[in-house]
């Protein structure tokens, strides 16, 4: 079960950039997609297309993790790394925050840095479960992942 991860965590972007949390939701939510540091990640690109396709344009920041290096996360994503905002966490210290233990998972961390819902492992219900958890949050529509 997911757990509110400490503000100050980092989450380093694929170019580097390291900001927190919280630094990240003072003005949006976050739709994290965090998927395995291994290549099958790829089966799950067309979900997340679909995901962000439809929250793309809500006050939420979409975004892929790869638990790796940003030359491991490129390798998995090929351009979808540079299509989406994309997060690193190589000492797992984002996954260990928000106490997934099973991945690929679909988080929304709030404003208030809490975690809004989150579904761990791939359950095409408990994600539709997510996806419309946080479109209500936002006013907005869900995606159809069922």
């Amino acid at each position: 079960m997911a757990t509110n991860p400490d503000p100050q965590t980092p989450l380093t972007t694929l170019a580097g950039d390291v900001r927190s949390i919280d630094d990240w939701t003072t003005t949006f939510h976050l739709c994290l997609i965090v998927l395995p540091d291994q290549m099958e990640a790829r089966s799950f690109l067309p979900v997340a297309d679909r995901i962000f396709k439809v929250f793309g344009d809500a006050d939420c920041h979409t975004a892929l993790v790869v638990p790796s290096t940003a030359a491991i996360a490129r390798r998995i994503l090929g351009d979808h790394g540079e299509r989406n905002l994309t997060f690193v966490d190589p000492d797992r210290v984002l996954v260990d925050a928000l106490g997934l233990t099973a991945l690929p998972a679909l988080v929304h961390i709030r404003q208030d840095t809490s975690v809004g819902a989150a579904a761990e492992g791939w359950d095409a219900t408990e994600w539709q479960r997510v996806a419309d958890s946080l479109a209500t949050a936002m006013a907005w529509s869900a995606p159809e992942l069922v």
